[in-house]
């Protein structure tokens, strides 16, 4: 057995840390049940010991104020002795900011490019539709997000096409506020997020 820190980590040992950060919807907000997708993903993703994991959310985040805050918030909670994983739930706050794509691929650029070089793996899930904004630019929003990680060969979910035109993700989000989606809505990102490589970017057996 290792030698035990003041905090309880194994020192040595290599704990699962996972930061997930992004806008409201990380957090579940909407959903009857307080799971959200995350909460929903955890509960299929089986590590042999228990994985720690922070949700840090912000409402109606845009991606220059989460680049410049993920660091500070996620690194409180790393440990050079644990397994350090960030992931981006990425909303679509830019377009009501009136962002550029530019500066939105630059912001997630950095972000990722920073985590990379301390060593944090990351896993990126793209903004989902929404009814009050314009479709084609929430589309190219969420294109350009692709191609970033594509070019960092960082695991990205597209949210937004499989959702588009999804009966039941729409009927759920008209069910509730209109903006955020209930049980079935995050139930749907879930699975879209356990079928698009999470388990092999955590190096574990696909749940199925």
């Amino acid at each position: 057995m290792g030698e035990k820190t003041t905090r309880g980590t194994m020192v040595g040992d290599a704990q699962l840390r996972i930061c997930v950060i992004g806008d409201e919807l990380t957090a579940g907000m909407g959903d009857a049940r307080g799971l959200g997708w995350v909460g929903r993903v955890m509960a299929r993703t089986q590590t042999e010991d228990p994985a720690f994991v922070a949700q840090l959310a912000v409402p109606h985040e845009n991606t220059t104020d989460l680049s410049a805050r993920w660091e500070a918030e996620c690194q409180r909670r790393f440990t050079p002795m644990a397994d350090n994983r960030l992931v981006l739930g990425l909303g679509s706050a830019d377009l009501d900011e009136g962002l550029s794509l530019a500066r939105s691929r630059l912001n997630l650029a950095n972000i990722l490019d920073g985590a990379a070089a301390s060593r944090i793996g990351c896993f990126v899930v793209g903004p989902p539709p929404r009814t009050d904004t314009d479709v084609e630019a929430q589309a190219a929003l969420s294109q350009a997000f692709a191609d970033v990680c594509q070019r960092r060969h960082v695991p990205y979910v597209e949210t937004f096409q499989p959702l588009r035109t999804h009966e039941q993700w729409h009927s759920d989000v008209a069910a509730g506020d209109g903006l955020h989606p209930g049980q079935a809505g995050y139930g749907l990102l879930a699975w879209l997020v356990l079928h698009n490589g999470w388990h092999a970017w955590l190096g574990l057996p696909d749940a199925g």
